[in-house]
């Protein structure tokens, strides 16, 4: 692995992080990029589902549909399981032979030999693991290594910024749904001459009976008053 190729390749994945891209196209540069460099057949990112304890496969390179669709993988079951519980890199020099790895029919189907897996962690918490598998025999170097782990932090960070601009929308969502609310449940009080919780409960009400959400019929009461 050239010094230069590394470098040209995080520049190029710190000008994405940095883009107005969407979250999936920022992954799929970073694994298309790191695969080029590392001279990989398959390099993925799995993040972690925290309710369910397990590794989901987020994006690859790889066209392989056998290998895109293989299970998911439990928090400290194989290797990346291992990965991501211990928070910690895990070298395999030929994942056909190590009893640890729990997917070795696909790794003969898809000709995978040696692997790097490390963690995705930000802050201390792990939030997924990237995987780099090579067709060959690999000893991979000390510079490999740091080299992923390098491109797994900025991985990381790109991951845990979109889950903060989410749970960012979400909130303030609520919070104008709520004020949607309230400015409605205000018009009932004054027009038909019940208390708040008759106002709620009629808003609720007819939310249940149209199938439509709280919010929606809040806009439309307001809507209707100004008419």
């Amino acid at each position: 692995m050239k010094e230069s190729t590394e470098i040209d390749a995080l520049l190029e994945i710190s000008e994405a992080i940095t883009s107005d891209l969407y979250l999936d196209e920022v992954l799929r540069l970073i694994v298309t990029v790191t695969a080029e460099v590392m001279n990989s057949e398959i390099c993925s990112l799995m993040l972690l589902d925290e309710k369910r304890q397990e590794l989901v496969i987020r994006s690859t390179q790889s066209v392989s549909e056998v290998y895109t669709r293989k299970p998911n993988i439990k928090l400290g079951q194989g290797i990346v399981g291992r990965v991501a519980q211990q928070n910690r890199p895990i070298m395999v020099e030929d994942v056909k032979r190590d009893n640890r790895y729990i997917n070795q029919e696909i790794a003969r189907k898809e000709g995978l030999c040696s692997l790097l897996s490390v963690p995705l962690s930000t802050k201390g918490k792990v939030v997924g693991v990237f995987n780099c598998y090579t067709s060959t025999l690999h000893q991979f170097t000390a510079k490999e290594i740091a080299f992923l782990q390098t491109i797994a932090a900025e991985a990381a960070v790109v991951i845990e910024n979109a889950e903060l601009l989410t749970t960012t929308k979400i909130i303030r969502e609520q919070l104008e749904t709520r004020k949607i609310v309230e400015q409605a449940k205000k018009i009932l009080i004054e027009e038909e001459g019940i208390n708040e919780e008759e106002a709620h409960r009629r808003i609720q009400r007819h939310s249940m009976q149209s199938n439509r959400a709280m919010r929606q019929i809040a806009e439309a009461i307001l809507l209707t008053s100004r008419l």
